[in-house]
């Protein structure tokens, strides 16, 4: 395979576009370059999570979402393919039903925190929610059809259940909401 990008500053979006794989030109801030974004952020903040020592399992997991990432970037720039297949989306199912065997039941809502590594999968969430409602945005702009939504609405979830994963696995307590509303009547 040739080099893809054999010149990064092109000087070309210097007048506030961009381009697309089809080599058509859109404003930078149209919804599909604003979910593109999104999901190179998620994509960055998942590498953040992979420089924290990780269950083998997990990491195996998190490095092929990142290979997903770059396959709903190229959904995005070529709106008339699908890379994002049902066959992806059952391996979050089995993975999300696997590692949510090994978890109690949740009784309270957890904040974001408990471990540095099970923070930044938090992180992760919740731009992979945000990379979700711009990926929907972006549909609603350009009738594109594709599993794209449903891969980031599980992967959330994956995320979330990985948080708890990890800070259980390094044995801290999953920090708590507790809610300040007084019961008592005065």
């Amino acid at each position: 395979m040739g080099h893809r990008l054999s010149k990064i500053a092109t000087r070309t979006g210097d007048n506030g576009t961009t381009g697309l794989a089809d080599g058509s030109r859109i404003n930078k801030d149209h919804p599909r370059i604003t979910a593109m974004g999104d999901i190179d952020e998620l994509n960055s903040s998942i590498g953040l999570v992979l420089t924290h020592p990780l269950p083998p399992e997990i990491r195996t997991l998190l490095t092929e979402t990142q290979h997903r990432m770059f396959d709903l970037g190229g959904e995005l720039s070529m709106p008339e393919r699908g890379f994002i297949t049902e066959q992806a989306i059952a391996q979050l199912d089995g993975a999300l039903e696997k590692l949510n065997a090994t978890l109690p039941p949740l009784k309270e809502f957890i904040l974001p925190g408990g471990t540095p590594a099970a923070a930044h999968c938090h992180m992760a969430r919740t731009i992979c929610r945000r990379a979700e409602r711009s990926v929907i945005a972006a549909n609603d702009a350009t009738t594109q059809q594709s599993h794209a939504i449903a891969y980031l609405n599980r992967f959330s979830d994956l995320l979330f259940v990985i948080a708890r994963v990890l800070a259980r696995s390094a044995e801290t307590n999953e920090p708590l909401w507790h809610s300040e509303r007084a019961t008592k009547t005065p």
